[in-house]
């Protein structure tokens, strides 16, 4: 796994532990869903019940595939190895990748403008810092808005262990992890 890939997981990790208490539960996936459907108030019914489909769905993968003492809970000891290997995890961090998205886009034009960007990234823990470093790595057009395909693909590519240099380290690269 390449450095940056583990910076990216103990980063995600350190998010999806929403309520702070070291280890990742149904809870912590509840708490995260309740912030991002509220920073995405314009979006229609259908996005928001996407990205809570995707949440619950996460956390389903994440339960299944790791929760083998059947506590509930995820350590981050066992969450490292899963969320980057594609084979096991890939479907999941798709159908979120295409929820997220199309969440930042309420009017359907397929553009995201950077305002409600960086409302979900600041819904799902990121620094505001790094998340305007990530929109501005995505290419911005001169209205100051990015492809829906742009940030969902930036999310696959995040989750992918062999990746390096992707505008999704900029995430990483201010915050201790």
């Amino acid at each position: 796994m390449r450095t940056e890939a583990a910076k990216r997981v103990e980063l995600v990790f350190s998010l999806f532990d929403a309520n702070g208490n070291g280890v990742i539960d149904s809870g912590d996936f509840d708490l995260m869903t309740g912030r991002v459907l509220e920073a995405a108030a314009a979006s229609d019914d259908g996005a928001k019940a996407a990205i809570r489909a995707a949440f619950r769905r996460y956390w389903t993968t994440l339960a299944t595939e790791l929760d083998a003492n059947g506590d509930g809970v995820i350590t981050v000891d066992e969450f490292r190895p899963f969320v980057l290997d594609p084979e096991r995890f890939g479907p999941t961090i798709t159908e979120f990748a295409e929820a997220l998205a199309a969440l930042g886009d309420p009017d359907g034009d397929g553009l995201i403008e950077r305002p409600l960007f960086v409302s979900l990234m600041t819904a799902i823990g990121f620094e505001e810092a790094n998340i305007h470093a990530l929109f501005d790595a995505f290419g911005p057009d001169a209205e100051d808005r990015i492809a829906v395909g742009t940030w969902a693909a930036g999310i696959e590519d995040y989750y992918a262990p062999d990746l390096a240099g992707i505008p999704g380290d900029r995430l990483v690269a201010a915050r201790s992890v």
